[in-house]
């Protein structure tokens, strides 16, 4: 046999390590879900003015309800600036009507067409903190829905001086279909658990785009959103500066709903593609290593290497236990409604999963609303077919106040 050729006995040793070693990550995973549990407590007298910033763009059925959750808090003082890109977006019909049901709100469309760099949510950020009033700023993206006492929560835990950047977890929600449900089982079956393993062995360094909240001084430290603008992670980023500067990174006590909304398996792929490509730019070493969170595929493969061997059909075996098992427990944590029908998606959702894990190693490239983008090593942006010609970066910029 030619050097450097794995012969199928070493392959089959290899898949069958692999294999148990899953088994032991996802036991570890799941008895961590215990931090899913509502540590809220007390509300907490520390309640300084406020404002939330939302880069937007377009409608997919769900931006009402998604924002105007944002415009229902219970929360003595905040302002809601809405950011866009265009004034032809469809989001922007969507705000103005916020703006008019909530007339006692500081609520703003802001339309810009600033460019700070290449990562087109950043320059909304840049133009949306340029406006903000208050020195509380809090960052969530726009799928994201909230409860009432979501401000209260995250600012809450901002009262430490020691931290200096608040994120949150968040749950996915299927709007319906079936690659918006196998969306939802990405983030909650393969995402959290990843999340709270990742708790368990280390101090957080990292934030989520379902929150990111800080003071203003803090992201001035670190050079504002445009040391960020370049990168594709730019939530990532801005945990890890806040991080050099030696402050905390705290997990807030509360879960908030991702509605996922994918209208077919192609933009699933597309967008699970991007994601992958991030987390291997960001994380390289941790994101090889996470080849033991696809159990169910790696005893399928050991199946086909060695045979229908008791070994390997006791390892499909327990990962589909496991696998099935856990996502009961997951969900009832979570407090998503488990629709026992999707328990034959398990393994197709695991499938898949493993097949972006081994593409993304594959290419740079990336497709994010609609441009497609090469990533460098260090994660920078770069837009394969350039934008054209726009405002420079204090660009013209148009406010929409109060109907």
């Amino acid at each position: 046999m030619p050097p450097g050729v794995v012969k199928p006995l070493d392959m089959s040793i290899l898949l069958l390590v692999l294999a148990i070693l899953s088994v032991l990550y996802w036991v570890y995973a799941l008895r961590s879900d215990r931090r899913l549990r509502d540590r809220r407590g007390t509300r907490s007298p520390h309640a300084p003015p406020v404002t939330v910033l939302k880069p937007v763009r377009g409608d997919d059925g769900q931006l009402y309800a998604n924002l105007r959750s944002f415009c229902e808090q219970d929360y003595p003082h905040h302002e809601v600036l809405f950011g866009v890109a265009s004034a032809d977006d469809p989001a922007v019909p969507v705000i103005e009507r916020l703006i008019g049901e909530f007339p006692h709100l500081d609520l703003a469309c802001v339309v810009t067409s600033a460019v700070t760099g290449a990562n087109r949510k950043v320059n909304l950020l840049e133009a949306l903190t340029r406006r903000a009033r208050h020195d509380i700023l809090v960052i969530a993206d726009a799928d994201m829905r909230v409860g009432p006492d979501y401000l209260q929560t995250i600012v809450g835990a901002l009262a430490d001086p020691s931290v200096g950047l608040v994120t949150c977890l968040y749950r996915g929600v299927s709007a319906g279909g079936l690659a918006s449900s196998l969306g939802a089982m990405f983030i909650n079956e393969w995402f959290i658990p990843a999340v709270l393993v990742g708790a368990r062995l280390g101090p957080l360094r990292y934030a989520f785009g379902a929150t990111l909240a800080c003071r203003r001084e803090v992201l001035a430290s670190i050079g504002g959103f445009a040391a960020v603008a370049d990168y594709l992670a730019d939530d990532y980023m801005i945990g890890t500066l806040v991080s050099r500067r030696g402050l905390r990174i705290a997990l807030a006590p509360l879960v908030v709903s991702n509605i996922v909304v994918e209208t077919d398996l192609r933009g699933l792929v597309l967008h699970e593609l991007r994601w992958a490509r991030t987390f291997r730019t960001v994380r390289p070493l941790a994101y090889a290593c996470s080849i033991v969170t696809h159990g169910i595929p790696l005893a399928a493969l050991l199946l086909l290497a060695a045979g229908p061997t008791p070994a390997a059909v006791g390892l499909l075996a327990l990962h589909l236990a496991i696998r099935c098992s856990g996502r009961v427990a997951l969900y009832r944590r979570l407090g998503v409604p488990l629709h026992w029908s999707t328990m034959g998606l398990v393994p197709v959702r695991d499938v898949l999963s493993f097949i972006l894990w081994a593409s993304s190693f594959l290419g740079r490239e990336v497709c994010w609303a609609g441009e497609r983008f090469r990533v460098d090593a260090d994660g920078r942006l770069h837009p394969l077919v350039p934008a054209r010609a726009v405002a420079s970066q204090r660009g013209a910029e148009q406010t929409t106040g109060a109907l």
